[in-house]
């Protein structure tokens, strides 16, 4: 049965509300579909203030930001690769476009080779379940919610819980994730999801990760309320010392890790 949020969506401070019609109506134009995701839609549900506007377009995801940003008098900052898009407004504002994508992975923990593909596809290639819903904007279909991966249960269960058997493997920055969301919402790893995890970290593959991936994970945990909680469970899942190792040949890594060290001896 599907569900529309739409009353959900009116709580929205006016300013994203009317972005997000916005898109909407632009990517009907155009011919395409758009739908908003991540962690604005998560957040509603968690009834967390959450301001990240990110929108995925099955069609052209490029094309579609240079149309919008015209609209809306945004600069606009393109990756062309990955087919996605930034868009910066004039008070400062800011939203992210991205194509509908499938992703693979050559190796374990390279980045991906992006293809086209539909929303299902975008959200099957997501890290945890909290993070699949999606919320169709276009005229008509505006506020129907999109929940493949049984979001909403785990949410409710209150889960961290992994897609599917490979995702560390694939990329190992979920790790740190994994701790992150466990601890700023109060949320639990998943035993399926936990061993996942230290069978990735036992394999080596958070070493195998570059130094600039390691401290860009790194720098978004030491930003969060109470950094010291997911440091403490990346050092219980063995993940620091595999941090460690890669930070005796990373200055940046052994930076961040000797203000983790800080941390713990200002508790």
């Amino acid at each position: 049965m599907l569900m529309n949020i739409s009353k959900l969506l009116n709580e929205l401070p006016s300013r994203v509300l009317n972005l997000l019609r916005d898109a909407g109506t632009c990517a009907e134009e155009m011919g395409f579909k758009a739908y908003a995701v991540g962690g604005l839609v998560r957040d509603l549900f968690l009834q967390r203030d959450n301001l990240d506007v990110d929108v995925v377009i099955e069609g052209d995801g490029i094309a579609f930001a240079s149309r919008f940003s015209v609209d809306q008098g945004a600069r606009l900052i393109t990756y062309e690769k990955f087919g996605t898009a930034n868009l910066v407004f004039p008070d400062g504002f800011k939203a992210d476009i991205a194509m509908a994508r499938i992703e693979t992975y050559e190796r374990p923990a390279a980045l991906p080779l992006v293809m086209p593909g539909s929303i299902r596809d975008d959200i099957s290639r997501r890290d945890f379940s909290l993070n699949t819903l999606a919320v169709g904007l276009n005229p008509g279909r505006f506020g129907d919610l999109l929940d493949l991966f049984h979001a909403r249960d785990d949410i409710r269960k209150r889960l961290i819980r992994v897609l599917h058997e490979r995702s560390f493997i694939d990329d190992p920055t979920r790790i740190f994730r994994a701790a992150r969301f466990e601890k700023r919402f109060g949320f639990r790893i998943d035993s399926i999801t936990e061993k996942l995890i230290r069978n990735a970290v036992s394999a080596g593959l958070v070493e195998r990760l570059s130094g600039y991936r390691i401290s860009s994970e790194l720098r978004i945990i030491l930003k969060e309320e109470n950094p010291l909680l997911p440091v403490e469970r990346l050092d219980e899942l063995g993940v620091l010392s595999a941090v460690g190792r890669k930070g005796k040949k990373h200055k940046e890594v052994k930076r961040l890790l000797r203000r983790i060290d800080e941390i713990k001896l200002m508790v």
